[in-house]
């Protein structure tokens, strides 16, 4: 048995035995429906011995009666349990869908956020739709035909060695002939359909992609530059289709010929065995019969293999992400409840070294710093220089490579993550807002607040201004990430989250980047009052916010350059007197 082979075994056990086996009992009731279609289906068959015998030949006036009865009512049950099956079946293929859905999203959700930085959304996208959507129809398939399929040829191979051994040796001879290269187009499709899956995920992320930058696309007129990127996409699914569809058609044509050639060959002998009188015209046409049905479920057992590897190569992709395990664990035994009983809770970031998982360069390097509790912090320097990194690592988005954090002396791995993002109370420069209500983006996430607990949010971020001008206020839907809020009212928006949230620790990063002067000083006084009650790390690329900060803590190419107040950097900081007289510089290029 080949690597292939044993990788499809192994992978249909798992879909069995945690997506078919809870369901057992449909299964059973299926499986039993199914022996009597095959059944049906074999008596259909056999009843043209004595249709042509008895009736034709004969001229038996009884049967003439009973035969057609016996007809109708073997239809009757066929039809019946063909439906129950049919339905049955269904089931079990949508419930897998659906299974395995949840469990993708759940596992796709705990994931670190390295994984998603890496892996783009189309990806995830195409495998949560269209992979398992092909792994479903897939297993449906082949649950159905190999077990309905191998059924009816079964009775009806009973049926044919019923009549006539010699005839059934000589018809199933054929058979094992088309087996090889029917295993060699499976293989084939099965490398085609990954490609085509990865096709679609692409495909899928250049769209959102495009479509949630329409406004900058059409502003460097760019349509047609797009839908040629975009039709490069679509032509390579269509050739990987049409090529999958080539491959597959190959099958059919290749039955069609070898069970022609034995058909063609049966009729000779058995019809020489009949102008001989070595068997009866019924017994032959009966056998013929049975031997026609059983081409049948042979040429969809043929195909089954292509079915098979095509629902197995989407299996591979789906099991990716429910395999996909996080490296950053959450603690078994958190000490939550020691941080719950200490007034002051210091934050202490000690030999601190970070690098992304794809990257060998560190971001972070050694960095010591201590956040005393209620103090206010900021962090200054150039882009990319690895404050918004350092800020990620608090809430446990990141791990450091090397170092610790701790909370009033507790390493943040010993607590929960429930308790560690509640501790923390981010508003970054990258607004992410749901194509929900005002209300429900303000007030996200599993805690429960009060109508007045909303309204003191809004009114301190100053929300409550712009909110009450739309016709369903606080009920209004803000369209996919915002769209019918400006820059301004979506910074608010994300400001009102932390205000209703309370933390006792703010992470700020850029949290008044997208207002205008007048917003940013309303904002800012707001800030300030929320801030004075609260320990805080700022991030800010406009000095004037943070002039007042407690500390001032200068990043220059992952290290702690200086750090101190205002007043001292401007004299002894050349980093941050630069910084102060570029930004110096703007204003006044602002003001001419």
């Amino acid at each position: 048995m080949n690597v292939k082979n044993k990788d499809t075994i192994k992978l249909l056990t798992r879909l069995f035995a945690n997506y078919v086996r809870k369901h057992r009992l449909k299964l059973i009731i299926s499986i039993f429906c199914m022996v009597i279609v095959a059944g049906a289906t074999a008596l259909n068959a056999w009843m043209m011995q004595p249709v042509l015998d008895e009736i034709f030949i004969n001229k038996n006036q009884t049967l003439i009666v009973l035969i057609p009865i016996a007809v109708v009512i073997i239809a009757f049950f066929k039809g019946i349990a063909s439906y129950i099956q049919s339905i049955f079946m269904s089931y079990i293929g949508y419930k897998l869908v659906a299974d395995i859905q949840h469990q993708m999203f759940r596992a796709a959700i705990r994931c670190d956020l390295s994984y998603h930085n890496e892996v783009n959304s189309g990806t995830i996208l195409s495998r949560f739709i269209q992979d398992v959507g092909a792994l479903s129809r897939g297993v449906h398939n082949v649950i159905i035909n190999i077990i309905k399929d191998s059924l009816t040829f079964i009775f009806l191979i009973g049926v044919m060695f019923y009549h006539d051994t010699k005839l059934a040796f000589l018809a199933l001879f054929v058979f094992p002939i088309v087996i090889y290269p029917i295993r060699l187009i499976g293989k084939r499709l099965r490398k085609i359909s990954k490609n085509t899956q990865i096709g679609f995920g692409v495909l899928t992320s250049k769209l959102s992609e495009s479509f949630s930058a329409i406004k900058t696309i059409k502003a460097f007129g760019s349509e047609n530059f797009e839908s040629r990127r975009i039709d490069k996409e679509i032509d390579n699914i269509f050739n990987l289709t049409y090529k999958s569809t080539k491959v597959n058609s190959i099958a059919r044509p290749l039955m069609e010929i070898v069970s022609g050639c034995a058909i063609g060959g049966i009729i000779f002998i058995g019809g020489s065995q009949v102008i001989l009188g070595q068997t009866t015209p019924g017994t032959f046409f009966s056998f013929l019969t049975a031997l026609l049905m059983a081409y049948q479920p042979v040429k969809s057992l043929a195909s089954l293999n292509a079915t098979l590897q095509v629902a197995m190569a989407s299996a591979e992709r789906v099991f990716e992400i429910l395999d996909k395990k996080p490296l950053i664990k959450e603690t078994k035994f958190p000490k939550d409840n020691e941080l719950k009983f200490q007034d002051k809770n210091n934050i202490n970031i000690s030999k601190i070294s970070f690098k992304y998982p794809s990257s060998t360069k560190l971001i972070l390097k050694n960095i010591n710093l201590e956040i005393f509790n209620g103090e206010r912090v900021a962090l200054v320097g150039y882009s990319g220089a690895g404050k918004t990194t350092l800020l990620n690592l608090l809430p446990r988005f990141f791990d450091p490579s090397k170092g610790r954090i701790e909370i009033g002396g507790i390493d943040i791995k010993n607590l929960s993550f429930s308790f560690i993002r509640n501790y923390f109370s981010l508003v970054s420069q990258d607004i992410v807002l749901f194509d929900e209500t005002i209300k429900y983006n303000i007030c996200y996430g599993p805690n429960i607040y009060s109508k007045t607990d909303l309204q003191n949010a809004c009114n301190k971020s100053h929300c409550t201004e712009f909110i009450k001008k739309f016709p369903k206020g606080f009920n209004e839907i803000v369209g996919e990430n915002g769209s019918k809020l400006s820059g301004g009212q979506k910074q608010r928006v994300a400001i009102a989250r932390a205000f209703i949230r309370n933390s006792p620790f703010l992470l700020l990063d850029e949290a008044t980047s997208s207002l205008d002067s007048r917003s940013e000083k309303k904002i800012q006084d707001s800030l300030d009052k929320l801030i004075s009650k609260k320990t805080a790390l700022i991030i800010a690329h406009r000095l004037s916010t943070v002039i007042d900060a407690d500390r001032i803590a200068i990043i220059n190419n992952g290290e702690i350059a200086d750090i101190g107040k205002h007043s001292t950097l401007i004299k002894s900081s050349k980093i941050y007197k630069h910084l102060h007289e570029l930004q110096f510089k703007k204003q006044n290029e602002k003001i001419f």
